[in-house]
């Protein structure tokens, strides 16, 4: 037993088990490590192939350039839901709708079509690349923005959001398995933490901007807005963000196939290819996987103990940061605040250094930890270890809950609620480093499906969440409302305690279970 996870009775590494920094383990190969290959005193896991054309393979600054790219057009495409929230009023009064409509089909019916979507592109993704879907994705995205620009009523509106929620999938929810495709385990904490950065970077500052926008201009010139951005975005998407799907052998042997009286190795046959061929768009099959069999391949995946947690703790603590986000335009735009949505989208700024703070440290956290953990463990590495993180985000989004739900309650100084909304904004990214490297690390070759079941359960949270907390809001008040979100959160966070101390066991059950079987085929 290393630092409290329990062993496997019946193997000693269980799948995501691996020597420090990275190597899977095996029982028969547990003792030998010595000729894979490293990064300085660090085993890589997984060991890359011989092949120029590996992204494991490609250099630091290319794949950093790649990840830059989707991690910046994933915030700004993340931004697109919570922009609308300082024009929630703004729309109601306008269109002469409810509060509570206008939020659930202008936001949560956005998030639950991104949900619903990735079953399909996240299959797509594994047979035919991730690359024409980043590209498609951005294309369409820059479509329904100058739709949104031009609609004059609300039907129009609320059908424009549900095919920008379509369109967002793959931004949404293809950039932790690319994660995964170009960096080793002891890498990715560090470029998650990027990609956490930007989505909180996008969610807050969209939501500043679109105020004053909203306030000074019209709220449909925010659209218009975004699609400017997205012209940009697109050229980089074209440009820079390649295939990152790797279908070749990996491994440190390389194998040989006989030709006549020829022996041909496999590092001659595969001959890097050229940035002009990088550039397609379409390169067929690269998968012989049935794409029906990879849309209904997440809904099992619910049963793996890993991905059960990591749903249900990822999937509240985004759901709760958009009903902070929701309801702070309630309670702010009444008395004793009485603001505008310029106002409003002007208390995001303390949120967005607070995640711009939080965000990288949680990467390095991440990554610090494990190694640390893992090198006093024998040199062993657990994806457990991730799980520690989760002592910063428990108690920081309890306290946050808590405070803002008792500063709005007593009309507290504006100060008071926006420091107890920093302090639980402070504790999302901590958790979504913690459940999403625990998924990767546990089931890196599911990563695609795992991230769909996450994210439809995001969704689903998310679209009952905005549909109801305004009427909820109303009827108990503030303090009702996050005192019970603080009692469902902590009971969420508990399960923290036998995911790390079962999870190796859980890991070895998975991999010894006719569906764990069935589905690594």
């Amino acid at each position: 037993m290393g630092w409290g996870v329990l062993e496997d009775p019946h193997t000693a590494a269980p799948p995501g088990t691996a020597t420090i920094g990275g190597t899977e383990l095996t029982d028969d190969n547990i003792e030998d490590v010595k000729s894979l290959k490293r990064d300085g005193n660090i085993v890589l896991q997984p060991q890359p192939s011989d092949s120029p054309n590996d992204p494991l393979n490609w250099s630091p600054a290319w794949k950093n350039c790649i990840i830059g790219v989707l991690a910046f057009s994933s915030g700004v495409t993340t931004a697109l839901g919570p922009m609308v929230t300082p024009g929630l009023h703004v729309v109601s009064e306008k269109y002469e709708v409810s509060l509570d409509m206008v939020s659930s089909l202008l936001i949560g019916f956005q998030v639950f079509w991104i949900g619903f979507t990735t079953f399909f592109t996240a299959s797509g993704a594994n047979i035919w690349g991730k690359r024409p879907f980043f590209v498609i994705s951005t294309v369409a995205l820059l479509l329904t923005n100058v739709w949104g620009f031009f609609a004059t009523t609300f039907p129009s509106l609320a059908a424009m959001r549900v095919v920008q929620g379509i369109a967002s999938a793959p931004l949404e929810t293809l950039v932790t398995s690319t994660v995964s495709d170009l960096f080793f385990v002891h890498q990715r904490g560090s470029r998650l933490s990027v990609w956490g950065m930007m989505l909180a970077s996008g969610v807050l500052l969209g939501q500043t901007i679109s105020g004053f926008i909203i306030q000074n201009v019209s709220f449909e010139a925010t659209f218009g807005i975004s699609a400017l951005i997205f012209i940009p975005i697109l050229a980089g998407m074209y440009f820079v963000v390649v295939e990152t799907t790797y279908g070749g052998p990996r491994g440190s042997t390389i194998e040989t196939e006989e030709k006549g009286k020829v022996t041909i190795s496999a590092k001659e046959l595969d001959e890097q290819e050229t940035y002009y061929g990088k550039l397609r768009l379409f390169r067929g099959r690269i998968s012989p996987e049935s794409y029906w069999r990879g849309v209904v391949k997440p809904l099992p995946l619910i049963a793996y103990p890993a991905v059960l947690f990591s749903t249900v703790v990822y999937g509240s603590y985004f759901t709760w940061l958009l009903t902070i986000s929701v309801l702070s335009v309630t309670a702010f735009s009444a008395p004793p605040y009485n603001m505008n949505p310029a106002q409003i989208g002007l208390t995001n700024l303390p949120l967005l250094l607070v995640g711009l703070i939080g965000s990288p440290l949680s990467g390095w956290m991440a990554d610090a930890v494990a190694k640390f953990m893992a090198r006093r463990n024998q040199g062993v590495f657990e994806p457990e270890f991730r799980l520690t993180l989760m002592l910063i985000a428990t108690p920081l989004a309890t306290a946050g809950f808590l405070g803002f739900g008792m500063s709005v309650q007593n009309g507290a100084p504006l100060a008071w609620p926006l420091l107890f909304m920093s302090i639980h904004s402070l504790s999302v990214p901590f958790a979504a480093q913690a459940s999403l490297t625990y998924v990767i690390d546990c089931h890196p070759k599911d990563a695609n499906q795992a991230f769909v079941t996450i994210n439809f359960t995001k969704a689903v949270f998310t679209f009952l969440a905005t549909t109801y907390a305004n009427s909820w809001f109303m009827s108990v008040g503030p303090r009702g409302v996050f005192d019970a979100i603080t009692l469902i959160n902590l009971g969420i966070c508990s399960l923290t305690i036998p995911a790390y101390i079962f999870g190796k066991r859980f890991r070895g059950m998975v991999a010894r279970s006719k569906l764990g079987q069935s589905m690594s085929r």
